[in-house]
């Protein structure tokens, strides 16, 4: 019956975004209304308001049968209704065409108890609220809002007309209009409002994903950044030489021997500059890799707070510690649910301390060769540091990098 909801119970409750988190309560809360509102409005008051009598009966127990039939057509048509409001399917053209028929035989079957003078004036009202809530709540996401106000205002004239031919009153059509316009609001409200918001945020977790994806294409063109500018020029330098020593080598000249092997100390040299650039070793200003972080994160949504105890830490120490930021905020962006982040960077005694604290859990950076924790721990092992990461209590993750200095840093002014 909750197939929705069963699919998206196959994940855990952590590993979920907040969009999906609010969908997954949203949709527990439109089934409890769709089965709980109309059952409590018809089935407790016909106990006591339904005449004990074959024929209203009878056709009380029909009206009970169809309401769950209503109920159950409702629960299965919601979770394809939703996908329409949202843009992610669409809703097939005979879908609501059930739940209709039904709402027309409860309705129908109302009417003649009220014909069989089998139900009293109170339930009477009750029962017409509680066949048009299965049928409502789904069907206001299928439609424009003026459209499902102006056919709930012809089925409101509809339902008055055909009670007030059957118990001519004043009072009692004013009832029953208040009941019908509570029914239909009340369903319009519960079903757009949620699906409303549900929309919004699906719409900011895009734009995050997004965002994450910008800060990571960012990275790659600053990775080819390096690379370019560590081997455009050295591989211009080996062609020319190695064009020079063939020229050399030709005319039997000696100095060909001489420039081959500047030849080999440059490749060399390449070689060396380019296992920096790939292990993140190059010389990094920790102040911009900070001030980056926060920039990246606050333009993703994320309330991004840095406090940071300004000193001249060792170029290899600045580096390190500028990657882990890096890495950091691009997991934080990639794989957490933050709302909130937290940067730190302190000095204590003879230590440099820097904290990285999200309220994302899913934000944990993956392992791998290069990247990841490994990684982190590889780059700050260079520099004696280390590094510890994991979950503090139940929804905050908090990466702890420390790296001893060597020699005292100078403090200079925050």
């Amino acid at each position: 019956m909750l197939g929705r909801i069963r699919r998206l119970q196959q994940r855990h409750w952590r590993e979920r975004s907040k969009a999906e988190r609010v969908e997954l309560q949203s949709m527990v809360t439109w089934h409890s209304s769709i089965w709980v509102l109309p059952l409590g409005w018809l089935l407790l008051p016909m106990i006591g308001g339904l005449a004990h009598r074959l024929a209203p009966v009878a056709i009380g127990g029909l009206l009970l049968a169809v309401t769950l039939l209503q109920c159950a057509a409702a629960s299965r048509v919601l979770g394809p209704a939703l996908d329409h409001y949202l843009a992610r399917a669409e809703l097939p053209a005979r879908a609501m065409r059930g739940p209709a028929v039904l709402l027309g035989v409860a309705l129908a079957a109302i009417v003649a108890l009220a014909t069989v003078d089998g139900i009293d004036a109170v339930t009477l009202r009750l029962a017409i609220g509680a066949v048009l809530m299965p049928f409502g709540l789904p069907y206001a996401l299928t439609v424009p809002v003026r459209t499902f106000l102006r056919r709930a205002a012809v089925l409101a004239a509809l339902i008055v007309a055909a009670f007030a031919a059957v118990r001519a009153s004043g009072l009692g059509s004013f009832a029953t209009l208040i009941v019908t316009a509570f029914a239909t609001g009340f369903s319009l409200a519960a079903a757009r409002c949620g699906a409303w918001t549900l929309s919004v945020l699906w719409e900011a977790e895009r734009a995050r994903e997004i965002e994450a994806r910008l800060a990571v294409a960012e990275e790659r063109l600053r990775f080819g950044r390096d690379l370019h500018d560590v081997l455009g020029r050295n591989l211009s330098v080996i062609s020319l030489k190695s064009e020079l020593a063939v020229q050399l080598a030709r005319r039997g000249r000696p100095e060909a021997v001489e420039q081959m092997i500047e030849v080999q100390r440059i490749a060399q040299e390449s070689q060396r500059e380019v296992r920096d650039v790939i292990r993140g070793y190059r010389e990094a200003d920790l102040v911009v890799e900070l001030a980056g972080a926060q920039g990246v994160l606050m333009a993703a949504g994320i309330d991004c707070e840095v406090r940071a105890e300004a000193a001249r830490l060792p170029a290899e120490v600045q580096s390190a510690l500028g990657w882990v930021v890096r890495e950091a905020a691009t997991n934080v962006l990639r794989h957490g649910d933050a709302g909130r982040c937290a940067v730190g960077l302190r000095m204590r005694e003879e230590r440099v301390v820097l904290t990285v604290e999200n309220d994302g859990v899913a934000g944990t950076p993956h392992g791998g060769g290069g990247s990841g924790l490994p990684g982190l721990r590889e780059r700050l092992a260079a520099v004696d540091g280390t590094l510890e990461a994991g979950l503090v209590g139940k929804d905050r993750f908090r990466l702890v990098a420390e790296v001893p200095l060597k020699q005292e840093a100078s403090e200079v002014t925050s």
